[in-house]
């Protein structure tokens, strides 16, 4: 028996274990404000095919292993359906898409809500009563909606999606305790999470169910939830102040146990935001034994055939509503008999824009149209942020403050949200919104100043590598390498943690170990005023005053129209400059 208690506010139950699930007739039971306008800046029957099968659908092909299933059409077997999507990042809207083909970068209209309401309903149709919407997390962070209403505005808009089970991910800390619980509790779906804790008593005060089960046409599904231990070291301390993370080692065994013997149930599934490397990681330990699938989130990862771990296969469906990702499963007599996983877009040109959705959305952004609409800059080159070592869009961040603050170094943290943005074929220009702006750094963060000395600048580099390429993939951060100006550093990405830098130039001249440089960066909330951007004790640390969209804004105004690009301030001696995965020792994966 589960001894997690109930958080939910005002519920005065004695229950000791999450509700199970039934579509249709879904329960579920889980457990606020701080200071956030500094960061705000502007103030079962199921055995059948149901309909027949859409003309999209029929195109892709791979759905007709399933439906020509010879027990499905007998009725001797049953077909569940799980749609997963995660890393929304609050993106509500059709945006520019990157894709890597041939060779080289493709850019695409994809996502927007309306689209994928669209697009999930017809999906439901194929197998309408067994079909779960699950989301793996980070879908209330990421955008001014999002940022601006602290995840409010996003989440009824997701409501309307109908979400079956959601996780929180990293960055849904971003407005702290009080408004994740907040935000999470307006879900309309189940929540799931087996690894975040309400205080010091790890036994007792999980945040939510550490499970689900939801029952399809007779066949019992398990879901336990794991959101990345790591997200109190990787992001601003402060988000995570009175919530505290374990591994999922500590208890996935157990509860791998208790669904497989307890609760009988034919297939168990992590839901996991954890990183891809984390994720494979955990495919291969033994507490993953009894787990069929771990559906995964958080590097935004776009994995279009699932990766075989030792005892699981790991699935993760990219971001920013731009991808769904589809598994079809047939159970006969408790065993699986087939099973096909599709990464589907969420294409415009396919699907029409929900005209209901389009308004929800459009009447969630009327307050801030005026003010998200004004046009800060142009760019003449693609916004881009996808590249592990170096990209346009953090060359144009580190531009503007090192241009505002003329230190020797600049750095920008290593994110992955953000879309892109292509220039109108027809101007050559693109219009860097206010809204676009929020997107590109969605925690409008203090900008702080300090001396470094060059040997902690090496250390504090071997570290920021160890974080992205450790060869103990548990160790890896989701989040990519630093970006910087004044610098340019050259790495080997294989050596050994302490072993990978092998030269760093500052203004054009090779590193003084003993020399004092000077830096700016953005201050993390929570951090001790001798840290800057997870560089430990720095001295002459300043706040400057000023807030890091003030910086962007100033530099637009004064040169715009710019045009980033990879420019070699990061080389990889034994990678591409282009890389858009870290590399996973002995799996067949490539983002494109």
């Amino acid at each position: 028996m589960s001894s997690e208690k109930c958080n939910k506010p005002n519920c005065n139950c004695s229950c000791h274990e999450p509700l199970e699930n039934a579509i249709g007739h879904k329960k579920e039971h889980d457990g606020g404000r701080r200071d956030f306008l500094k960061y705000v800046g502007l103030g079962a029957v199921g055995l059948g095919l149901g309909p027949a099968v859409s003309y999209w659908l029929q195109e892709q092909g791979k759905i007709n292993e399933i439906i020509k299933n010879p027990a499905i059409i007998k009725g001797k077997a049953n077909r569940f359906t799980i749609l997963h999507t995660s890393d929304i990042h609050g993106q509500l809207d059709i945006h520019d898409e990157f894709f890597w083909e041939n060779g080289k970068p493709v850019y695409k209209k994809r996502g927007g809500f309306a689209t994928l309401k669209t697009m999930v309903e017809e999906l439901r149709k194929q197998n309408p009563l067994n079909t779960l919407l699950v989301d793996g997390g980070d879908c209330f962070q990421g955008s001014a909606m999002a940022s601006l209403t602290m995840g409010t505005a996003i989440v009824p808009l997701a409501n309307k999606l109908n979400y079956d089970l959601v996780l929180p991910g990293n960055w849904e800390v971003a407005y702290g305790k009080q408004m994740l619980l907040h935000d999470m509790n307006n879900y309309t779906a189940a929540k799931v999470c087996a690894n975040m804790y309400d205080n010091d008593d790890l036994d007792h005060d999980l945040m939510f169910p550490p499970y689900q089960i939801f029952n399809l046409g007779g066949t019992r599904i398990g879901f336990i939830g794991y959101n990345d231990p790591l997200t109190p070291v990787r992001q601003s301390p402060a988000y995570s102040n009175g919530i505290k993370f374990t591994k999922p080692e500590k208890n996935m065994e157990k509860y791998v146990k208790l669904l497989r013997e307890e609760k009988k149930c034919d297939m168990v599934f992590a839901l996991t935001h954890m990183g891809l490397s984390q994720q494979v990681h955990l495919a291969n330990q033994k507490c993953s034994e009894g787990v069929d699938y771990i559906l995964g989130a958080d590097t935004h990862e776009r994995v279009r055939e699932p990766l075989q771990g030792k005892y699981s296969k790991v699935t993760e469906p990219g971001a920013f509503a731009s991808f769904v990702g589809k598994l079809d499963i047939v159970i006969e007599d408790g065993k699986i008999k087939d099973e096909v996983y599709e990464l589907l877009e969420v294409d415009p040109e396919k699907y029409a824009e929900d005209p209901d959705m389009k308004h929800s959305v459009e009447k969630a952004k009327k307050p801030f149209k005026k003010i998200l609409n004004e046009v800060l800059g142009q760019s003449k080159t693609p916004l881009l942020r996808y590249y592990i070592i170096e990209t346009p869009m953090d060359n144009l961040i580190t531009d503007a403050v090192m241009w505002k603050f003329k230190t020797d170094i600049a750095v920008s943290n290593g994110f992955r949200f953000c879309p892109p943005l292509v220039p109108d074929p027809k101007t050559g220009l693109a219009d860097i919104t206010r809204e676009y702006l929020w997107s590109m750094l969605p925690v409008n963060s203090e900008v702080k100043t300090a001396d470094v000395k060059g040997k902690q600048i090496l250390n504090w580099l071997e570290k920021e590598l160890e974080n992205a390429f450790s060869k103990d993939a548990s160790k890896r951060f989701g989040g990519w390498f630093v970006r910087f100006n004044g610098m340019q550093v050259t790495f080997t990405i294989g050596n050994e943690k302490g072993k990978r830098v092998q030269q760093v130039c500052i203004k054009n001249e090779v590193l003084d170990p003993e020399r004092t440089y000077t830096m700016v960066a953005c201050e993390r909330d929570g951090d001790p005023d001798n840290v800057l951007c997870r560089m430990l004790n720095v001295h002459n640390p300043v706040s400057q005053g000023i807030l890091l969209h003030s910086v962007l804004e100033d530099y637009l105004a004064e040169f715009s129209p710019v045009s980033p690009k990879i420019e070699g301030r990061a080389i990889a001696t034994d990678a591409s400059p282009e890389l858009l995965t870290q590399a996973l020792a002995g799996i067949n994966y490539q983002f494109r």
